[in-house]
């Protein structure tokens, strides 16, 4: 029998896991500065969760993996999570005590793809602001997002804005069932401006607004505040979503923060309420988040404003660098017959001074400094970077060496 792995899995090499702690620990260490609390949710949750009001569109619902959990034989339909944010909201409405919660998580998520062809399962890291709104909440994590990839150093990193309730508001002031509205406005954050073709306003004030905010592309508040000046007052909810949106731009703009408004690059989920944003690094889109200040309640908990972004660790993975590691670090210990006791006893007083220190077992290694004992302890310790050899006397001697204490 031959053995595969499953389609649309992936191994992870050695090289590819350091590239994804390089990236777990940049997110680690902007949260904890940031004020963040980690966590970690279920790999299962249950679906109705995730059918809870529309919380996920129809298009993802297709896609999750659903089975029955046959606890006490209730029949209980169960998913491997596709996504982060729902259980997030759901451990919020179960420990948060109604108190502003800043978390963050790493995880992976899971989305069934009939071919195969491409990635089932996924990593995230996420980071959830809930109990709190406004545009100083959307910038902060506009902030912490851009500050995670500028540590992994990529600095030419695009920001795309779109707003899902200006989308809403929209497509409320057309003449189309609610139904078609929903549908429309998933269309829409996917690209498909296609979608409005044969919809029109039923006047012709409305078909001239209609037809500015779609093609609204920016990257000043200025220009928002000129599409806002030519909206007829009587719109007031296209005015309050696009006042949402200019408060955060201002901010944005006052902390140079560069980026390009554009309705149609929303692409998420159906629970965004407010400004959505999405992070593209040569065209590809690497994270994104937004605000989703109806799902909490949707889900069963108090009203609660909240936002949140992911980055897609495993994109970030295909295009990160390794980080080189310092050579000095690395200790090998070669030992002759009789004195593998003796090597475990070296070992160990290497890694107690901070070294990685490996018993050696083949003929080639990538260790700077190696270290060859004989079965009467004697002790001979090469500087392979220099080409260099010191006997010492003890394995004290040789830690001091490997240290430059003892190097002349």
């Amino acid at each position: 029998m031959e053995t595969k792995r499953c389609k649309g899995c992936n191994d992870s090499s050695p090289v590819s896991m350091k590239k994804f702690r390089q990236i777990e620990q940049a997110l680690q260490a902007c949260c904890k500065s940031w004020g963040y609390q980690e966590i970690r949710t279920p790999m299962l949750e249950y679906l109705h969760l995730f059918t809870a009001a529309g919380t996920l569109t129809p298009g993802m619902l297709r896609r999750v993996y659903s089975f029955l959990d046959w606890d006490g034989w209730s029949g209980e339909r169960v998913v491997l999570k596709p996504e982060g944010t729902i259980p997030a909201a759901r451990y919020y409405i179960e420990n948060g005590d109604g108190e502003i919660a800043r978390l963050y998580y790493v995880t992976n998520n899971f989305i069934f793809e009939e071919t195969g062809t491409k990635a089932r399962e996924r990593w995230q890291g996420g980071v959830e602001f809930i109990g709190a709104g406004g545009a100083a909440v959307d910038v902060e994590l506009i902030s912490m997002a851009l500050e995670v990839l500028g540590r992994l150093g990529f600095s030419r990193v695009k920001l795309n804005l779109s707003h899902a309730g200006l989308v809403r508001a929209l497509l409320a002031n057309l003449n189309v069932s609610e139904t078609e509205q929903n549908n429309l406005f998933n269309r829409i954050l996917d690209g498909d401006i296609a979608a409005l073709e044969g919809i029109r306003p039923d006047n012709g004030e409305m078909v001239k607004i209609f037809e500015l905010i779609l093609d609204m592309k920016g990257k000043s508040s200025a220009f928002l505040r000129n599409i806002k000046a030519m909206v007829p007052s009587q719109y007031k909810d296209i005015k309050e979503a696009l006042n949402d949106l200019l408060s955060s731009t201002e901010m944005l703009d006052e902390l140079g923060i560069t980026y390009q408004i554009d309705l149609t690059s929303g692409k998420g989920f159906e629970y965004y309420t407010g400004i959505i944003f999405r992070l593209a690094l040569n065209g590809q889109n690497i994270g994104g988040g937004g605000r989703y200040d109806a799902l909490i309640p949707l889900l069963g908990g108090e009203k609660k404003a909240a936002a949140g972004f992911a980055l897609y660790m495993d994109r970030l993975v295909n295009v990160l660098a390794v980080k080189e590691e310092n050579e000095a670090e690395s200790v090998s210990i070669a030992a002759v017959d009789g004195s593998e006791k003796l090597a475990f006893k070296y070992a160990e007083a290497m890694r107690q001074a901070g070294y990685c220190t490996v018993i050696k077992a083949g003929s080639t290694d990538n260790a700077r400094w190696k270290l060859k004992i004989d079965n009467r302890g004697g002790i001979s310790l090469i500087d392979d970077k220099i080409k260099k050899e010191y006997n010492t006397s003890s394995i004290e001697e040789a830690v001091a060496t490997v240290k430059g204490e003892n190097v002349l």
